[in-house]
């Protein structure tokens, strides 16, 4: 019998080469570096991680670094004491005390403090810390896993993260390719997430149509596996319930029933003017996105399923006004 607890949907050989790798390193206690571009699935793979290991029983706690202030992380991550700063008017133990033998998990560590970038490096090296405000030194046993997004060896360079914390980081590092680069995975995913989306909002049987199918396959996906979910929630939410010839109680989703963008994007590839780079279908879908929102960036990266940041970051690369 698996001991997985969490399903790793995987055809491509890509993400199964992924797979193997994750199910060697799980046993071990060694820090571990996961990265890859937003919406990938780097927090499932890191949980998967956890629960084919010999952790799984004992504790799994993730801290979103890029999502607190400075002063907070070093919060939850270290705790503090009483009178510690303001507002400190209790001891509060943090992730890496109860942890425990578990596993912690820093999502976006490239958004650390420099100071708090210094704290984690004396963390992995020495196995220790000290509640802020504190003077007792606390031992961790906890493994630790970061996961990242951003080019480290260039935040490096630029002076935004410490040499000798990437290093120390760097000791096993999984990449996980973006979906556009395991496109056997795309349909098989597509199929495991409309199941899960239909039962969230009650939704009987549904699968897709032949042209949603090549839909799905020719879109280039900048948003990875997040933005694959929210098309197929929209599509759920939206679809006029069409009944498929051989299950009257059977839905099936159209291409219609997907965003504009994505129909567009898609459609743009089988053309009669030939076949499109996945760069200009990028370009293409972010474009699309940004004129029908009128240029709202946070709505528009809803929809792609993108952080504001990397779609900034697109938009500037693609030369978008």
């Amino acid at each position: 019998m698996s001991t997985e607890r969490l399903p790793w949907v995987s055809q491509d050989p890509a993400s199964l080469r992924l797979l193997e790798l994750a199910q060697k390193v799980a046993p071990t206690a060694t820090t571990l570096l996961i990265i890859g571009e937003s919406g990938t699935g780097k927090d499932h793979l890191a949980r998967l991680i956890h629960e084919i290991g010999p952790r799984r029983d004992a504790p799994y706690l993730k801290i979103d670094c890029a999502s607190l202030p400075p002063h907070l992380v070093e919060s939850e991550l270290f705790g503090h004491e009483r009178g510690s700063f303001t507002g400190a008017v209790e001891r509060k133990l943090g992730r890496l005390e109860m942890g425990g033998a578990g596993t912690i998990v820093l999502d976006e560590i490239a958004a650390l403090s420099p100071e708090a970038q210094g704290k984690m490096l004396r963390v992995l090296q020495e196995r220790s810390f000290e509640r802020l405000g504190g003077t007792e030194t606390l031992q961790i046993s906890a493994r630790i896993i970061a996961l990242t997004n951003v080019d480290l060896p260039a935040a490096v360079k630029n002076g935004t993260f410490r040499e000798d914390l990437y290093f120390r980081l760097n000791v096993l590092t999984l990449g996980v390719p973006p979906l556009r680069e395991r496109r056997a995975d795309i349909l098989p995913l597509a199929e495991y997430l409309l199941d899960v989306v239909r039962s969230v909002h009650g939704r009987g049987a549904m699968k897709f149509s032949e042209a949603s199918q090549r839909m799905l396959l020719a879109y280039a996906w900048p948003g990875n596996i997040r933005e694959l979910r929210n098309a197929l929630e929209r599509a759920v939410v939206f679809s006029p319930r069409a009944t498929t010839p051989s299950s009257p109680s059977e839905t099936l989703l159209q291409p219609a029933d997907f965003p504009e963008h994505i129909r567009g994007a898609a459609g743009a590839v089988h053309s009669g003017e030939g076949l499109l780079s996945l760069e200009e279908v990028e370009k293409g879908a972010i474009a699309a996105t940004l004129e029908a929102t009128h240029y709202q960036i946070t709505r528009s990266s809803e929809i792609l399923g993108i952080s504001r940041k990397t779609l900034l970051e697109k938009r500037k690369k693609y030369g978008l006004k």
